[in-house]
């Protein structure tokens, strides 16, 4: 059956999430953003995910509370140091601490309910997995079952109305090729925010693994990085 031009879009306030955003805007959807406080340790990227949702034309930035800091097991919920000056080697074999359990999880979960009440099929996630931190929740395998286990677990799935598909344009890509994708569709990138670690005023540590992979993609995109970071400390 064919569908609504609605689309879910995941949108944490990051590079990566919101170049899937101009992506599903590009392809002629219209975007509902959906973002969560889950209890992180900032909320400046949920104030990036709002100010995105409001550039972009959202029909609507929903915020869902989730408290995962009661659960812990990580360093953007719990009182665990968030590690810095990781080696990209290191992050591609090693699962940091800064891994939320079962995070993409639980926030497709509610993607796919907001997806079945608009009717629509589609759900774009910015997961990568080429330049990323190794989270076993950004892998193409992961993306497939959780698609799968979708389609067989809501009525939309079940009755054929609608067969959920979870969209991952950017999953084979590299930071830097993300990056070109975005200036091709317009973004500011300086409007996003990607820092694990950032200041009490927001800014970025540069040091975090989600800093070291931002910074290496502008380097290799060959674009000046528009994001303010924190001086070195030696």
């Amino acid at each position: 059956m064919e569908d609504n031009k609605n689309a879910v879009v995941l949108s944490s306030g990051g590079m990566d999430s919101t170049t899937a955003m101009a992506i599903a805007r590009d392809e002629g959807f219209d975007i509902f953003s959906l973002s969560f406080f889950y209890g992180q340790r900032h909320v400046f990227e949920l104030s990036a995910a709002k100010k995105i949702a409001e550039i972009f034309g959202a029909i609507r930035h929903l915020v869902i509370n989730i408290d995962l800091a009661k659960i812990g097991g990580s360093a953007l919920t719990d009182e665990i140091e968030v590690p810095k000056n990781r080696k990209k080697s290191e992050m591609k074999y090693e699962i940091p601490v800064t891994y939320v359990p079962a995070r993409n999880t639980i926030f497709l979960s509610y993607a796919i309910a907001w997806a079945e009440v608009l009717e629509t099929s589609h759900i774009f996630i910015g997961v990568n997995a080429i330049d990323y931190s190794g989270y076993p929740d950004c892998r193409q395998e992961y993306i497939e079952a959780f698609e799968k286990m979708a389609n067989l677990a809501t009525k939309s799935g079940v009755t054929g109305k609608t067969r959920l598909k979870i969209r991952t344009p950017l999953l084979k890509m590299t930071k830097a090729q993300i990056i070109q994708k975005g200036m091709e569709l317009g973004i500011d990138y300086g409007i996003t925010h990607s820092c694990y670690d950032p200041s009490s005023e927001g800014i970025a540590c540069g040091q975090c693994d989600s800093c070291i992979l931002r910074k290496k993609g502008f380097m290799d995109a060959g674009v000046d990085d528009p994001t303010k970071y924190s001086p070195i400390k030696k």
